[in-house]
C-alpha cells in the first residue's frame, strides 16, 4: 500500500510556519510528498456574499490572507527540503473540521500548538486540540524543537495491552531518526490515570508490576525483532503520566502518545493527552 502524504496546517504564523518545517523534513524523512492547507472561516453568508463594485469585501480579504500564509509555508518548506514534491489547498468551512478531515488518508498531520488567532487565521490552538483528539491519522503538535545531545524517541505506555499502534509509529520514527527509543509507564495513587495504572498503586501491587514490566519487555522484543537498529528501553515512573511525559518532553525530539476514539468512555487517556499538549516542551504526536 502506499504512503499517503504529510499534510501540514498553517495560518500564516510563525508558530504554525514551524510546523511546516517540520512535516517538511519528516516528508523528506519519509520519501513523502508534502501537502499544505490553509483554512479561511468564513460565515455561509459572508461567503456567498459578491460585489459588483470591485472593491474588495471581507471575504476576498479573508480568502487572499489564507492564500498568502499558503505562499509562505510553501517557500519555508521548499527552503528546508527541496527535494521534495510540495502542494498547497485553501479549504473552507469550519477551520478545525477542515484541518482534521484534510488528514483523511495521510500518513500523518502536522500542526502548530497555536497560531495567530485573527479574523482571517485558521486558530491552531482549537484546532489542533481538536484535530489530535479526531482524526483518523496521526497528529503531530509541533511546540518549540528539543536540542538533545542525543536523538531520542520517547513513547507513553499507559494499558500495555492498547499500546501497538503508538509503539510501532515510536519505532518507525526512532528508526528513521536514528534514534533511541524510551517506552515510559508512569502512575500514581490519585488523579485521572489507566486501570493498570490504578491497579499498581494499591497495596500488594509487586506481582501486577512485575506482570506490566513482563508485558513492556514483551513489546519492546517484538519492536526490536522489526527495528534491529534501534535500541530500545523502558522506564516505570511513580508519579502523574502527563507530569512524567511533560519533563521527558524537554529532552526528546519526539513524545507518542496512543489516542482512543473520543467515546467518552475513558476521561483517563484524554487527561493525560490533554496535559502533554498543553504543556510539552517538543513535538507531540496523537497516534489512533
Amino acid at each position: 500500500m502506499t504512503a499517503g502524504p504529510i499534510v501540514a496546517a498553517t495560518d500564516g504564523s510563525e508558530e504554525s510556519l514551524r510546523a511546516v518545517e517540520w512535516a517538511a523534513r519528516e516528508a523528506e524523512l519519509r520519501g513523502l510528498p508534502l501537502r499544505i492547507v490553509s483554512a479561511a472561516a468564513l460565515p455561509p453568508r459572508m461567503a456567498e456574499h459578491q460585489t459588483a463594485s470591485g472593491v474588495p469585501t471581507v471575504a476576498d480579504t479573508v480568502v487572499n490572507d489564507r492564500d498568502r500564509a499558503l505562499a509562505a509555508a510553501t517557500e519555508r518548506a521548499t527552503g528546508v527540503a527541496p527535494d521534495i514534491l510540495v502542494d498547497a489547498d485553501g479549504l473552507g468551512g469550519s477551520p478545525a473540521q477542515a484541518i482534521t478531515e484534510a488528514g483523511s488518508g495521510a500518513s500523518m498531520l502536522v500542526v502548530g500548538s497555536r497560531g495567530m488567532g485573527t479574523f482571517t487565521a485558521l486558530i491552531l490552538g482549537s484546532v489542533s486540540r481538536y484535530a489530535a483528539a479526531h482524526a483518523a491519522c496521526p497528529v503531530v503538535v509541533v511546540r518549540e524543537q528539543t536540542t538533545a545531545a542525543r536523538p531520542q524517541v520517547a513513547v507513553g505506555i499507559g494499558d500495555p495491552a492498547e499500546a501497538s499502534a503508538a509503539l510501532d509509529f515510536a519505532f518507525e520514527e526512532a528508526s528513521l531518526r536514528k534514534a533511541s527509543l524510551l517506552a515510559v509507564h508512569a502512575w500514581d495513587s490519585g488523579g485521572d490515570v489507566s486501570r493498570a495504572a490504578r491497579a499498581m498503586a494499591a497495596p500488594g501491587s509487586h506481582a501486577i508490576e512485575e506482570r506490566v514490566t513482563g508485558q513492556l519487555q514483551a513489546l519492546l522484543a517484538d519492536g526490536q525483532a522489526r527495528y534491529p537498529d534501534v535500541e530500545a528501553s523502558y522506564d516505570l515512573v511513580y508519579g502523574h503520566p502527563g507530569r512524567a511525559l511533560v519533563g521527558l518532553s524537554a529532552r526528546a525530539d519526539l513524545v507518542v502518545l496512543g489516542r482512543h476514539r473520543p467515546d467518552g468512555l475513558l476521561p483517563g487517556p484524554g487527561a493525560v493527552r490533554h496535559a502533554v499538549l498543553n504543556h510539552a516542551h517538543g513535538p507531540v504526536v496523537t497516534v489512533p
